[in-house]
Order: structure tokens, then C-alpha cells, then sequence
């Protein structure tokens, strides 16, 4: 059984910071890629970081120069790091990755909870 367990959500005001953290858990053999994605209300979730096996990075564009993405293979955990938070940061954010499990021959998809940001003006 696989597990993204994200923390580090919150209330959080205009022009703070805010350091959220994904944990990958399960019988994983490899990871191909882990990122974060956001969703507003009454708005698509969008990309807002992903970083690679190669340590490959994306950002959107609403983010970059204010965040950074990054992981900890021993632990399976990946980080995004946001500075200069907006009210417009608000959402929920969720972690996804790319895992290679031991029993399976093939990349699977898995989605965390997500975690509630919450940028107040």
C-alpha cells in the first residue's frame, strides 16, 4: 500500500513563507518524479512544481522566483518551499508522484490528501 501524506499547510499571511512536505510511504523501488499541485475553488488543479529522478524541476509560472522544490531520496519525501506568499496561493495543495513499487514492472501514479493553504490578505 502506497501512502503521499503531506503536512506543513496552514494559515498563512500575505509576504510569509511556508515549507510543505510530502512523504511517500510503501513498498517503493524507485521514484521517477514527485511534484505539487494546487486547486482553488472553482478553479482546474494546476502544476506548480515537479522535480525528476535526474533532479529535473518545473515550476509554474505564478510561482517561479518565489519557490523551490526538492527532495530527500533517503526518506522518500519531497519539499516545496514558498516565499512571498499571495492570497492568490490559496488552495489546496496536493502531492503526486511517480512511484516504481517492487512487485510492479511499470511507473504508477498516486495522489496525496492534499493540504489546505490558506494566504490571508
Amino acid at each position: 500500500q502506497v501512502q503521499l501524506v503531506e503536512s506543513g499547510g496552514g494559515l498563512m499571511q500575505a509576504g510569509g513563507s511556508l515549507r510543505l512536505s510530502c512523504a511517500a510511504s510503501g513498498s517503493i523501488f524507485s521514484i521517477n518524479a514527485m511534484g505539487w499541485y494546487r486547486q482553488a475553488p472553482g478553479k482546474q488543479r494546476e502544476l506548480v512544481a515537479a522535480i525528476t529522478s535526474s533532479d529535473r524541476t518545473n515550476y509554474a509560472d505564478s510561482v517561479k522566483g518565489r519557490s523551490a522544490i526538492s527532495r530527500d531520496n533517503t526518506k522518500n519525501t519531497v519539499y516545496l518551499q514558498m516565499d512571498s506568499l499571495k492570497p492568490e496561493d490559496t488552495a489546496v495543495y496536493y502531492c503526486n508522484a511517480d512511484l516504481k513499487l517492487r512487485r510492479y514492472t511499470t511507473v504508477v501514479n498516486y495522489w496525496g490528501q492534499g493540504t489546505q493553504v490558506t494566504v490571508s490578505s
